[in-house]
């Protein structure tokens, strides 16, 4: 954890510690505390063709986190996590995280380590905030520009201060400024520790039977990694309405970025979505598009989403983790359902440039997961990706999880 967020975080330590009767209520807040254990167990398997030998990767991650009992409106958490390969380790955990060896195998980004995921002070005593200082989870609407990379064993985290404050039950604002960005390669190299100044602003209002208005603002200073610096305006609607007595969902999100900071590139440009679905019953079906514009010419002036869970976006195979500079559309279309006791998804995406419309190639993603019990959980999963462009190769991956918690 940076200075900064380690001195602010003593510093309202030691205001609770002030407190007269610290001692009796302080022995009250420990006893009321809870404590959690998580389980997660994934292999993965890549079958990439710009490698010679295919990846598997068995890992098992822990997660402990204790939540104090309250105290004058403060909480304290704390939460480690530890992965470690078990029975299978031929795999790259990439970014200087594994031994040059390894170089021979695609990267399946679940490094060795243990972390201090989160640790924070929180004050809820001010009616409709809460304030969190420390190192905690950001997760901001779908998580398409800010969140916690969740699907990777070792789980992004942000050291910041943040406020929410609802002013009733349909609008809320969130701030959170940050100092550093924890990610998932850990701290022991460059790639999982970048130091910033950002300011992440994320304002909605709910209409009541017609949906939500976001508007957002973040405002990226990345000291460790220049090109992530960037200025994000936006906004986006979600809402609902019927047709033929079927429920329909729908979202609508428009962005424009520029360069910020230290940011080597001069660019602009803009971001557009448009998703929806309609429940037939058994079956949800959906459709959408994405546009991350682009253009070559400008040295990489693309749009970028360097703090998102990127794997959820543009598809599973991972392919698109980095806007291609002439930019990207993302065309989709898919199901959900239930088989019982098993919940299944099914997804086709058309991969384009948007600046040329150019094909780089299509991919099927297919999961069917269940709960066991009411602390277990299975996950079956694929996504098979075929280029269409020199830039791109196939790739096949699949996986299998499970998790227990207690």
């Amino acid at each position: 954890m940076k200075t900064s967020t380690r001195t602010i975080i003593l510093a309202g330590l030691g205001a609770l510690c002030a407190q007269p009767t610290f001692a009796d209520s302080f022995s009250d807040a420990i006893s009321e505390g809870e404590t959690h254990l998580n389980l997660r167990y994934r292999y993965e398997f890549v079958d990439q063709d710009s490698f010679s030998e295919n990846a598997n990767a068995s890992t098992l991650r822990g997660r402990l986190n204790w939540l104090s009992g309250g105290y004058n409106n403060f909480r304290g958490f704390v939460e480690f996590d530890a992965v470690g390969e078990i029975f299978i380790d031929d795999y790259n955990s990439g970014m200087g995280t594994s031994s040059p060896v390894r170089s021979r195998y695609p990267v399946v980004a679940d490094p060795n380590g243990t972390d201090l995921n989160q640790v924070y002070l929180q004050y809820s005593g001010w009616e409709g905030t809460n304030v969190r200082v420390g190192r905690q989870r950001i997760l901001l609407d779908n998580q398409r520009f800010v969140g916690g990379v969740g699907w990777r064993q070792n789980e992004q985290t942000y050291d910041a201060a943040s406020i929410t404050h609802k002013f009733n039950d349909n609008a809320k604002v969130f701030y959170a400024y940050v100092d550093n960005v924890n990610r998932i390669f850990g701290e022991d190299v460059a790639a999982g520790d970048h130091e910033s100044s950002t300011h992440l602003l994320n304002a909605s209002y709910k209409f009541e039977d017609t949906g939500t208005l976001t508007g957002y603002y973040y405002g990226i200073d990345n000291d460790d990694s220049p090109g992530a610096s960037t200025d994000t305006i936006g906004v986006r609607f979600t809402g609902g309405t019927s047709f033929s007595d079927r429920p329909v969902k729908y979202l609508v999100e428009y962005a424009r970025q520029s360069d910020a900071a230290n940011n080597p590139v001069d660019y602009d440009a803009d971001y557009f979505r448009l998703d929806g679905s309609i429940n037939l019953g058994q079956v949800t079906a959906m459709a959408g598009y994405e546009l991350l514009s682009g253009d070559s010419s400008m040295g990489g002036a693309a749009f970028r989403t360097p703090l998102a869970t990127l794997h959820a976006f543009n598809g599973w195979a991972d392919q698109f983790l980095g806007t291609p500079s002439s930019g990207l559309t993302d065309t989709w279309v898919g199901a959900s359902g239930k088989l019982d006791v098993w919940s299944w998804k099914a997804l086709y995406h058309f991969l384009d440039s948007d600046e040329s419309s150019a094909d780089f190639g299509d991919e099927i993603d297919l999961s069917i997961g269940r709960k066991v019990g009411e602390n277990y959980g299975v996950l079956f999963k694929a996504a098979m990706f075929n280029a269409d462009a020199a830039s791109f190769v196939d790739v096949t991956k699949f996986w299998f999880m499970f998790t227990a918690n207690y």
